[in-house]
């Protein structure tokens, strides 16, 4: 298994195994939906993306509250505009 595939196994994984049953199925729908769109080079950023408290993400879909600068800007874009 390359090293790649593994990463994005792992970030799979991570994204739908988070404890909160409502984040693991919104954030692991949106991975395994858009993880081939990312380039290599960007996996690390969805990597730390996902790492990301709940209450964050969770408000950033809903438009609750504006995009947090610590965040990838590209990713919480597509988060924002993803449709389940």
């Amino acid at each position: 298994m390359t090293n790649n595939k593994k990463i994005k196994k792992q970030i799979i994984y991570r994204s739908t195994h988070r404890g909160s049953k409502e984040m693991d199925l919104l954030l692991g729908t949106f991975v395994k939906k858009n993880i081939n769109k990312f380039k290599d080079s960007e996996l690390q950023d969805l990597s730390d993306f996902i790492l990301s408290e709940d209450e964050i993400l969770y408000k950033l879909y809903f438009d609750q509250q504006s995009n947090d600068h610590s965040l990838n800007a590209k990713i919480s874009k597509m988060l924002k505009n993803f449709k389940m």
